[in-house]
């Protein structure tokens, strides 16, 4: 089934570019929430940037399903939320949580084995 994604295509812009790929969750891209947690891991793919986005209230059903995600190039989950741009140069392993209050992203133990 075709996703109906939250931002139109010719409404990308380049912001970061060259940087490759990611995953991110739909609900970023059909949803339209903004990125609560986001996670980069090392890659052994030379395409792949490594960074993993989530709204930050997916339920472990909803990431247990792989339809709910798909791979997109850095650039286009830069322009779904932009608050991510000046993180994408920290190197993995690590982590960062969207806090509630102040709305920036904060350093966290990253939830996955690096």
């Amino acid at each position: 089934m075709p996703k109906n994604f939250r931002l139109p295509a010719d409404q990308i812009k380049p912001l970061v570019t060259g940087q490759g790929s990611c995953l991110a969750s739909d609900r970023i891209t059909v949803d339209g929430q903004p990125v609560g947690y986001m996670y980069r891991e090392r890659s052994n793919a030379q395409t792949d940037s490594g960074w993993r986005f989530f709204a930050g209230d997916e339920s472990e059903n909803y990431t247990a399903n792989p339809t709910n995600f798909e791979l997109y190039d850095l650039n286009t989950i830069a322009n779904y939320d932009p608050d991510i741009v000046a993180r994408l140069d920290t190197p993995a392993p690590c982590a960062f949580e969207r806090d509630a209050i102040t709305n920036e992203f904060a350093p966290v133990t990253p939830t996955f084995e690096a």
